[in-house]
């Protein structure tokens, strides 16, 4: 059923019939008699194809409301204005170094704590439980480790101490995994990944079941502006229509590679959760990224994620580059580790292009 959903996620136009949705441009709307209003007024406030696509995101997440947002950042952001000075949160330790950097300026500017936790162990994340702390905030496949947390524990958790729990569910998408279901309280994508799924549309989108926090948010998405535009939403409307399609490729040519890696030489580590098309390597020091990256062919050296296409990007330079050496190297990431995206090509393309481009990327003996 949830495929027909996404082949079918569109709004029939009754008075023409068409099958795909319109994209409304009007930046203002009409009002019949004074007071009286179509629903629309203006477009930061309600766009009827930003609309179409927040209600059946909404449907898919099994929330009540949705908010599509101008990029995954402002997703984030839009979030942030639920805390206050010196609120607390719990992070996941290892997660996007965007998120990191904003949490980081949050902390500087506003005062309000982020602290870094193991969300692999559950005990010591009650531990760091104290009377300030506000709400989890856990990516559950982590970036760029790619540790899989089991969250099902921390939303009892969160309702138990009177928490928000937050889900940062960009690698997993609502195809793979749907929190709110499950007892999460916000979840957030970058929906400029999977959900767009074509590398041709920035956007972000936040997710809730609560109908308090809907309001407050609301408030916050009129208020900011950071809203999604028109022609964005109708091609976040688009990229819906074949996310099952593209995931389970993705994830199909991402299980193959990960196998692959395992019995190469040139690979000393090979970091897949298992679900999603994202995994990352750790190259033996014999190997040299630099030389990797500049001799693939079929593979696109891209700081991105989620398309159509196998993207690999090196966060000691593109994802993390904002995060202190001292905290990349607490998390694992070092000057050998990538990590790819897998997209929706023939997988012996894929395979066949990173072993030519680790053969090309020797640079001395295998330690």
């Amino acid at each position: 059923m949830k495929d027909t959903q996404l082949a079918q996620i569109t709004l029939t136009d009754d008075s023409t019939g068409a099958i795909a949705n319109p994209i409304h441009l009007s930046t203002a709307y009409k009002h019949p008699k004074l007071g009286q209003s179509t629903g629309f007024d203006y477009t930061r406030t309600k766009n009827p194809t930003r609309s179409t696509f927040e209600t059946y995101f909404a449907k898919l997440e099994h929330g009540i409301a949705s908010f599509a947002t101008s990029s995954g950042m402002s997703a984030i952001q839009l979030i942030c204005n639920l805390f206050k000075p010196h609120d607390e949160i719990l992070v996941s330790f290892d997660l996007y170094g965007g998120t990191f950097r904003l949490f980081e300026f949050y902390e500087q500017q506003y005062n309000i704590k982020f602290k870094y936790v193991d969300f692999t162990d559950y005990e010591q994340v009650e531990k760091e439980i104290t009377d300030k702390t506000v709400a989890l905030f856990i990516e559950p496949i982590s970036n760029p480790q790619m540790i899989a947390i089991d969250v099902k524990p921390y939303y009892q958790l969160c309702k138990a101490k009177g928490l928000l729990s937050i889900i940062d569910n960009t690698f997993l998408t609502p195809y793979l995994s749907t929190p709110l279901a499950e007892g999460a309280d916000i979840v957030l994508h970058s929906a400029t990944k999977y959900i767009g799924g074509h590398n041709d549309v920035l956007a972000g989108v936040v997710t809730v079941k609560d109908e308090s926090l809907a309001q407050q948010l609301f408030d916050f998405h009129n208020m900011t502006g950071a809203t999604l535009s028109p022609i964005d939403s109708y091609l976040l409307l688009r990229g819906l229509k074949t996310l099952h399609l593209r995931i389970e490729r993705a994830q199909s040519n991402a299980r193959k590679l990960a196998k692959k890696c395992q019995s190469l030489q040139a690979i000393d580590e090979v970091l897949y959760s298992g679900q999603t098309g994202m995994l990352s390597l750790r190259l033996n020091k014999a190997y040299s990224v630099a030389k990797l990256l500049e001799n693939l062919d079929i593979c696109i050296f891209a700081e991105s994620l989620g398309g159509t296409e196998t993207l690999v990007t090196f966060p000691y330079t593109q994802t993390h580059v904002d995060m202190p050496d001292a905290e990349k190297d607490k998390r694992g990431i070092d000057e050998y580790l990538i990590r790819l995206s897998l997209g929706v090509e023939n997988y012996e393309d894929i395979e066949r292009d990173i072993i030519q481009a680790l053969d090309k990327a020797q640079i001395g003996e295998i330690v």
